[in-house]
């Protein structure tokens, strides 16, 4: 009898250590900071406009994409030590920073590396510039959050727009005014209509501000940069602030024809059609020559 109420007696002891260790797990867990409290202090890595989010691709995607201008800077989005930075054939040049926070950094598709490994960096210190090496379809920062270390796999990867609280596609994100956080940044409205001037002839144009890429203004049109830059002429990796920028023609234009045109892109830069543009023009050709130059839209 005094057996069985040992043994029922060691029973119930190590029930409650077993209880107790895992009340305890939970709790120790409850209290990990959440990302958004750990980075609540961060800075947006670049200027530019968001092009893809985190979990597209089938849920490949461990990141956020920023398109900007090709050799624009790229800023350490909090301080700590870089724990690696070399050629990657997926990365490109690319760049990790581990962070006091336990927390590790991505930036990849770099044109250009500024620290090395070993280096220490404070928040907003521009470590790269921007490019599309590796595995990239054009220029762009590809930016990683890690809650630990990274890894081959990506297990700790975590969304960034939990902790800059925003990341939807087009929307333009702002590095420069590195004194506010990326939320204050993301939170604070912007306005586009301030450097946009329309004429008496329905031509729409805009007026470069600080702080402006060519992918931010296209965005707030809804168009592309190479639009933009195909309708003025100009390199689209190269912007100044005061430049005046046509954005939509007016009731009537002439266009010349350049090198790599054809009738389907001058079309859409001027939100027309080539059928339209071959009737204004009476041709039946698709056929266009260098120097030619075309009626695009007729006087009302």
């Amino acid at each position: 009898m005094k057996d069985y109420i040992r043994r029922f007696f060691i029973a119930g002891i190590m029930a409650l250590c077993v209880s107790l260790l895992f009340l305890g797990g939970k709790h120790s867990k409850a209290a990990e900071p959440k990302i958004s409290e750990l980075t609540e202090h961060w800075v947006w890595p670049a200027d530019g406009v968001i092009t893809d989010t985190y979990g597209t691709r089938s849920g490949q995607h461990k990141g956020i994409d920023i398109a900007g201008d090709s050799g624009s800077p790229v800023y350490a989005a909090d301080a700590g030590i870089v724990s690696r930075s070399y050629y990657s054939q997926t990365y490109g040049n690319v760049i990790f920073i581990k962070h006091s926070n336990q927390t590790e950094t991505v930036y990849a598709h770099l044109n250009k590396r500024l620290s090395a490994e070993g280096d220490k960096v404070s928040l907003g210190q521009k470590i790269g510039l921007m490019g599309s090496t590796g595995d990239s379809s054009g220029v762009h920062l590809h930016f990683e959050i890690h809650a630990q270390a990274w890894t081959a796999d990506k297990i700790n990867a975590v969304d960034p727009s939990v902790a800059f609280g925003m990341g939807e596609v087009g929307q333009a994100v702002n590095a420069a005014a590195r004194t506010e956080n990326a939320r204050e940044v993301s939170a604070r409205p912007y306005n586009f209509n301030s450097g946009q001037i329309t004429n008496d002839s329905g031509e729409t144009y805009h007026i470069v501000k600080t702080g402006e890429t060519l992918w931010t203004i296209a965005a707030h049109y809804n168009l592309q940069p190479v639009d933009i830059a195909g309708l003025n002429n100009i390199n689209p990796d190269h912007i100044l602030t005061g430049q005046k920028l046509m954005i939509k023609p007016g009731k009537f234009s002439e266009y010349t024809v350049k090198q790599g045109d054809t009738l389907t892109s001058i079309a859409k830069i001027h939100d027309t059609t080539a059928e339209a543009i071959k009737e204004l023009n009476n041709s039946n050709s698709d056929v266009i020559k260098i120097g030619q130059i075309l009626i695009i839209q007729k006087i009302e």
